[in-house]
Order: C-alpha cells, then structure tokens, then sequence
C-alpha cells in the first residue's frame, strides 16, 4: 500500500506525520520501525497519527523510532499542531488528547507553537540528579563543559541500569549558561542522543527553578535550536500553566510504498 506522510521537526526532532482521520490506515510496529529508519525508511526520532477524538480538534498517537508506542512528546505535539493547522484544523486555540490526557496550543504570530504540557506533581531529589514526568519520565543531571560531555555513553548507562531498564527513562544533561540553560537529551525508543526533546527541555525548566516559587519563563539552547518553557511553580514539587514554546516546521510531503 501506498502511504501519504508529512516530514515536519521541531528544533531538530523530526517526525513522520500520517493524517488518519478517516480511520484505514493501520500499520504495524515493524512498518513504523522501517518508516523512522534512516538507512532504509524515510528516517525520523518518531512517527505520529493525527487521528480524531470526540470532544477535541484532533487525536494525537505517537509512536517511538523503534516502532512501540511511546509516552507524550513535546517537540512532537508543538509539530502535530502545525500540521493540523496545514492540512485543514485552523483554529485560534486547539484542543487535543494525547496519551497523558488533554491539551491545548496555539500558533503565534512569529510562527512559534505554544503547547500546554500536563501538571507536574512530583519531584524525586536524588544524590546529583533528578526524577520528574512532564508526560513522559526524566531524569534531569546538572553538568558543566556540556559540549563536551558524553551524552550518549552515560545517558545510556543510566538508562539501562536496575532501576530504569524495564521501562526505560530519558535522561536529560543540563548546564546553566548566562541567561539560558543547554540541554542534551538521551532519549528512550530513539536510544540515541537527539537534537531536542521538548518533554525533557519542559523538566530541566522545573528543575532549574526547584526552590524558587512563582511564574518563570526560561529560554533554552538545544542541538536542534531555541525553546522556551514557562510554568508556575507552587512549591512541594507542584507545577502547573506549563507551556513549552517553539517551533514546528514543515520539512516536505512524499509518498511510500509499504509491503
């Protein structure tokens, strides 16, 4: 069968994009794996249905590069909205349902999406790092020389340990700089460094501003480009009105033939 999919990325975080409202297409785990293939497939950190849910504009189903069906993703919901607002959703405020629950976003006159993220509820402190979910687990670890740092030996390490191995976590390193923060993201289903992970930017934000209640709005530096998380933090690990903000920009549309 024939297959009509949109290649969008958010700050480097690209996405295979498949318009399902009318229902006919199912693929299995191995055609997304080879979809997000980057040797034999078209190449991507995940591929997303955009598929319709009552009471919402639109569904949202992401899946991972490896095929599984993964938890929220950021940069990848930020590129769900673009593509809805292409291909025909054009609202001033959208409504969506994703894995972890409801949504909303808007798209911005400088071409940014802004996405309202779950609340965050809790935050595990540990030795020299940090636990939280922002619709999908992190684990936060504050570094310095963070160009250099080896993000992919050590964010694997710690994603396959005792702990974290069953499920898998995303492991995020963070170095304060200046006026922003750059992060590095080795994530789960990718098993890989990626240019950006809005989820994981959303929980280096939070725990960048563990012990300072209030409203914040914090720029970030990614491989990938510039993001930005705003939130209220209500103290005894309670955040919530948290949007991650940046782009999700269309790359081109094809076709391919699945077997």
């Amino acid at each position: 069968m024939n297959i009509h999919f949109s290649k969008y990325q958010g700050t480097g975080n690209d996405f295979v994009i498949i318009d399902n409202r009318d229902g006919v297409i199912s693929l299995s785990n191995e055609q997304i794996a080879f979809l997000c293939d980057r040797r034999f497939g078209v190449g991507s950190d995940g591929l997303m249905i955009l598929g319709t849910a009552d009471g919402y504009d639109f569904k949202m189903t992401y899946y991972n590069a490896d095929g599984t069906e993964g938890t929220m993703c950021g940069n990848g919901g930020r590129c769900l909205v673009q593509f809805a607002h292409d291909n025909g959703i054009v609202k001033e405020h959208y409504s969506f349902i994703a894995i972890d629950g409801p949504h909303e976003a808007t798209i911005q006159k400088n071409g940014w999406v802004h996405l309202k993220m779950s609340d965050v509820s809790a935050v595990e402190i540990g030795s020299d790092f940090f636990v939280t979910d922002t619709g999908s687990p992190h684990y936060v670890k504050m570094v310095s020389a963070i160009e250099t740092h080896a993000v992919y030996n050590e964010g694997k390490a710690i994603r396959y340990n005792d702990r974290f191995a069953k499920e898998g976590i995303n492991v995020n390193f963070v170095e304060h700089q200046a006026d922003h923060l750059f992060v590095r993201t080795y994530e789960r289903g990718v098993e890989n460094e990626t240019y950006s992970c809005g989820t994981g930017v959303t929980a280096s934000a939070i725990i960048s501003c563990l012990q300072k209640e209030g409203e914040h709005d914090i720029q970030i530096q990614t491989l990938g480009g510039k993001l930005a998380v705003s939130f209220n933090n209500q103290g005894g690990g309670h955040f919530n009105n948290i949007w991650l903000k940046g782009p999700g920009t269309f790359v081109y549309k094809a076709s391919i033939h699945l077997k």
